[in-house]
């Protein structure tokens, strides 16, 4: 039985990956980093000495260098900013017709939690409309936040953007409109894990912008989120926006 051991366990990850990347919404990369021990596992049982230095080596740089990428991700994954921000900006992360995604609530609870803290803050929820939505991101997080006693003079809508790019490009256009000046004035509320690349996103609009975390509910959806922003602000880093 011992020696079927390695065999149970690449048949229970496969059979995970396999739900992951099919059954739970979300999950790809966490389903393919479970495919991928699993692919190890049967590299280490069958292969020979050569291979398994070459794939060791090669395991060990990916490893280093994903970390490397990963720190600044999971160091700016946090509420960092000061009480007296006059606008908080809330990233549109999809609808379910009308209805909120997980993600989106995550967000909008954060956001929430920052307005009742903070009666003077103005919010600006921003997200044009995509497929399998009825109506634009920014509208239905008006909804959201009107529908749980905040006050509609607090808050301005953007319903045009169709990236993180754009949602901040056109938000900060509609607060200076507005009267103020988000360079340093101004919070971004998403996942924990998109802070980062929202961040850079907004230094390069030429804003510094402070960070309102929110909390992504499920570990698996957590993990499987700041697996996939490292190849995304890889991605962002060397390509841009």
């Amino acid at each position: 039985m011992k020696n079927k051991l390695w065999l149970v366990f690449v048949i229970i990850l496969l059979a995970a990956a396999a739900v992951f990347a099919f059954v739970a919404t979300g999950h790809t990369y966490f389903a393919a980093l479970l495919a991928f021990i699993a692919l190890l596992i049967v590299i280490y049982r069958f292969a020979g000495r050569v291979l398994k230095l070459v794939v060791t080596v090669l395991l060990v740089i990916g490893i280093a260098v994903f970390v490397i990428i990963e720190i600044p991700i999971v160091k700016a994954a946090r509420t960092d900013a000061p009480d007296d921000c006059d606008y908080i900006v809330v990233l549109g992360a999809g609808l379910h017709g009308d209805v909120p995604s997980l993600s989106l609530r995550n967000r909008l609870d954060a956001a929430l939690d920052w307005l009742e803290s903070h009666p003077d803050c103005v919010a600006v929820v921003s997200g044009g409309q995509g497929p399998g939505e009825t109506m634009t991101e920014g509208e239905a997080m008006s909804v959201w936040l009107e529908a749980r006693g905040v006050d509609p003079s607090r808050i301005i809508v953007e319903d045009k953007a169709t990236s993180t790019m754009e949602n901040l490009e056109f938000s900060f256009e509609l607060i200076r409109e507005a009267g103020g000046e988000p360079d340093g004035n101004v919070a971004i509320v998403t996942s924990e894990y998109h802070l980062c690349r929202a961040k850079l996103m907004a230094k390069e609009l030429g804003v510094e912008a402070w960070g309102v975390a929110g909390h992504t509910t499920w570990p698996t959806l957590m993990l499987n989120y700041f697996i996939r922003e490292a190849f995304a602000v890889t991605y962002y880093r060397i390509f841009g926006a």
